[in-house]
């Protein structure tokens, strides 16, 4: 039986169309939709990218994917889906979309797998005091009295806190069955406290996982609400030697505030993102002993982010064969995810 194939469009960066984008995945495109030359495209305001708007039944976005404005969706009658390629779909999904009522998925559950990889080593890198030790080598060299500074290098019996049982704080949670923990704790006022439990945690409130955690990671996506969630009020509560790990969004944490309680080497911290981003040349975090700060590279790159292309595709299939979809994004999901 033959399958009718939708004209599509890919909208994405160059960087992310050559990254996203290899034969194997071209070809299923091809396979699954109509597609134009050029295959992708950047500017939605060339005379070039509009004609090929016009003919468009399926957009396929990606990071660098413009805002998708009343005024270019004019120029796409008969576009009915857009298949995200990536996780947040806040920077191009415009109130028009919604009022057009387009089907809109993401890869975001794809984007989430990495994240909470890089996640479980930095807890378990954090237990050990890894990245910590790996620094005072450097000063002390043949000298190894240091260790003795750092506390209990251990993970069995730790307790570790996440707040945010997003998508990736759930993948969190089920990574961490791998490691003897004493107790996993969640605060999240949106989760379902019986799908932590069955998880494998325990729902608290955040004072009492601030309280009690060894280790405090963050899941929670920047919005108004969640912007300084950890400030200077939360960050006391933690006991002494606890590490935060931020593999989020660097609103979510006071960078002053931690700042503060780095320095002064009752904390320690693990921050794969930062407020601001990157942090500036005269930020003391950088030459903090007890601090580890990574380039934002805990979500998906190289071949990582053909998962999520590959999920798009999937999602296309879906489209295509009539069934429905598995990751579909709506306006009001959008208040409380990223």
């Amino acid at each position: 039986m033959n399958v009718r194939r939708p004209r599509a469009l890919l909208v994405m960066d160059p960087a992310s169309f050559a990254e996203q984008f290899h034969e194997p995945q071209l070809r299923r495109l091809s396979e699954l939709a109509e597609v134009g030359d050029p295959v992708s495209i950047a500017d939605l305001d060339t005379p070039e990218a509009r004609r090929a708007l016009r003919a468009a039944e399926v957009l396929v976005t990606s990071w660098g994917c413009p805002p998708l404005t009343a005024e270019r969706l004019a120029d796409a009658p008969h576009l009915r889906a857009v298949f995200h390629c990536a996780g947040s779909v806040r920077g191009f999904a415009t109130d028009e979309v919604w009022r057009r009522g387009l089907l809109v998925t993401s890869a975001a559950g794809e984007n989430a797998i990495p994240v909470a990889e890089f996640t479980l080593a930095a807890i378990i890198l954090a237990g050990k005091k890894a990245p910590f030790l790996a620094q005072d080598a450097r000063r002390h060299r043949e000298n190894w009295p240091y260790l003795a500074h750092r506390g209990e290098l251990s993970n069995r019996g730790r307790t570790v806190g996440v707040v945010g049982f997003s998508r990736v704080g759930r993948r969190v949670v089920d990574l961490l069955r791998v490691l003897e923990l004493g107790e996993v704790l969640v605060a999240d006022p949106y989760a379902d406290a019986d799908e932590v439990r069955a998880a494998g945690a325990r729902p608290v409130a955040l004072p009492e996982l601030l309280a009690r955690c060894d280790v405090l990671t963050l899941h929670v996506p920047a919005l108004p609400a969640t912007r300084h969630l950890i400030g200077a009020a939360e960050l006391a509560l933690l006991r002494d030697g606890a590490t935060v790990i931020n593999t989020a969004r660097g609103s979510v944490l006071d960078t002053a505030a931690l700042e503060r309680e780095c320095a002064a080497g009752r904390i320690d911290a693990i921050l794969d993102v930062t407020d601001p981003e990157p942090l500036p040349a005269g930020s003391p975090l950088y030459d903090l002993p007890n601090v580890m700060l990574t380039p934002h590279v805990a979500g998906s790159l190289g071949s990582e982010t053909r998962r999520l292309s590959e999920s798009a595709l999937d999602e296309l299939d879906r489209y295509v064969s009539g069934r429905p979809p598995r990751a579909a994004v709506t306006a009001d999901d959008l208040t409380v995810t990223a």
